[in-house]
């Protein structure tokens, strides 16, 4: 069986796309992880939460990610407030970023983890903007403060790389990666 080690609603729609064979087992673990670069940042995260699953589902597949927003070398994770909410997305707005989302896989006593970028333009945004879409809600439980799936989509130019990936979840690399340990599709593991 595979164990998704989220609670994410976005990366349980993804996987769905892989295979309908999976459950949901929200890693509950502390998310402090020393400072370094993007992907290796959100690669140690991805694993840290696949462990803590790992201790209740030692024998079966587990599946773990985590998504942060790269701008200029910062780090933009979910917003702590309105205001940090509205610095995020003034910072974005007319330029370009990079979604990372890392993976973690632990099976059969093995360890594959992997890091995705996704390259995401945005366009030019008022004040006026940015304070209705935060009236949302949207975009407070959202790395980056803007969900691409969701009305926060109206804000970019364009992408290059997996959309899914600024979802949550890389579905190309991960399809590959689940394919090459035979868990794919609907396989059985």
């Amino acid at each position: 069986m595979i164990i998704l080690a989220s609670q994410s609603p976005r990366r349980r729609e993804i996987l769905e796309k892989i295979t309908p064979d999976f459950i949901v087992c929200p890693s509950d673990g502390d998310e402090h992880i020393p400072a370094a670069e993007p992907p290796a940042f959100v690669q140690a995260l991805a694993l840290h939460k696949a462990r803590q699953a790992a201790v209740r589902y030692p024998d079966d597949l587990v599946l773990a990610a985590d998504t942060v927003v790269c701008l200029d070398g910062e780090i933009l994770g979910k917003p702590r407030d309105r205001d940090d909410a509205f610095r995020m997305l003034r910072a974005l707005s007319g330029r370009s970023h990079t979604v990372y989302t890392g993976v973690a896989v632990l099976y059969r006593g093995g360890m594959h983890t992997f890091a995705e970028g996704t390259e995401v333009r945005f366009r030019p945004l008022t004040d006026r903007l940015i304070a209705e879409y935060i009236d949302s809600g949207e975009p407070m439980d959202k790395a980056g403060a803007y969900g691409i799936q969701g009305r926060g989509g109206r804000f970019v130019e364009g992408i290059c790389g997996d959309f899914y990936n600024v979802m949550g979840l890389p579905l190309c690399a991960l399809s590959r990666l689940l394919e090459s340990l035979g868990a794919a599709g609907g396989a059985q593991i």
